[in-house]
């Protein structure tokens, strides 16, 4: 529900929990494109299972969803990594943020899907709205010893900032149209080995890009996957 009027997000204020006042305390701006924000606060009595998300009301009659990039429980601290993409609500009101200003925050939920501990391999697929989640999968990934890697589509602008991000086994791609074409999907060397038949396959970012990889997935091996658009061209706050 990226969209409602004024009245149905006003009852629901009123009835979702929310934490007391959290305070940015840094901003980093990774690219032009690209913004890491901190939140402090009292977050010692929640979970935050990978892939926890942030409903932000960034107006009136829009919700704008961000997943916790890291999040350190004992420091009272999260963080998301936004992207700054159009001229839209959300970029508009992240836009806004800065040290020092204060606001009211929704609990950050949790995402049961993504993570499945029973799987040894995992291939992470996305773009830059994906970037948050590939943080926060890597600690979990690395702790208990799964194989992994990321597949990622990003602007040139953008190209090394997985490298910046500590993020590992990364294969990064220009963003031109690669990942919604099959035939070229076919021949990448996650399908060309026996190795990875049975990984599970997380696909986000747009929404295109990740069906198609999905449709390739299903024809090529026995691989489960779990699909979730961030966004659709011409779509608005999906």
């Amino acid at each position: 529900m990226p969209s409602a009027p004024k009245w149905l997000f006003d009852a629901v204020d009123l009835l979702i929990s929310k934490l007391p006042m959290v305070a940015i305390t840094d901003v980093e701006l990774l690219s032009p494109s690209l913004k890491k924000i901190r939140f402090e606060g009292d977050f010692k009595k929640l979970n935050f299972p990978v892939g926890s998300y942030i409903d932000f009301r960034v107006n009136e009659t829009d919700v704008r969803r961000y997943t916790v990039s890291h999040f350190d429980l004992a420091q009272g601290f999260l963080e998301t990594i936004v992207h700054l993409h159009g001229e839209g609500t959300g970029r508009q009101f992240m836009d806004r943020l800065n040290i020092g200003d204060t606001i009211s925050m929704n609990k950050p939920r949790g995402e049961r899907n993504y993570y499945n501990s029973t799987a040894e391999q995992f291939v992470i697929f996305g773009d830059e709205t994906s970037l948050g989640l590939a943080c926060s999968f890597q600690p979990v990934l690395k702790r208990n010893k799964k194989q992994f890697q990321y597949y990622l589509e990003l602007d040139e602008e953008n190209q090394l900032i997985p490298e910046k991000l500590g993020l590992e086994h990364c294969n990064v791609f220009p963003k031109n149209g690669l990942f919604q074409n099959e035939n070229w999907l076919e021949k990448l060397p996650i399908f060309q080995t026996a190795a990875w038949q049975d990984a599970n396959f997380v696909l986000t970012g747009n929404a295109k890009s990740a069906q198609t990889f999905r449709k390739v997935i299903k024809q090529k091996t026995k691989a489960k996957s779990y699909l979730h658009g961030y966004w659709l061209e011409g779509k608005k706050g999906l």
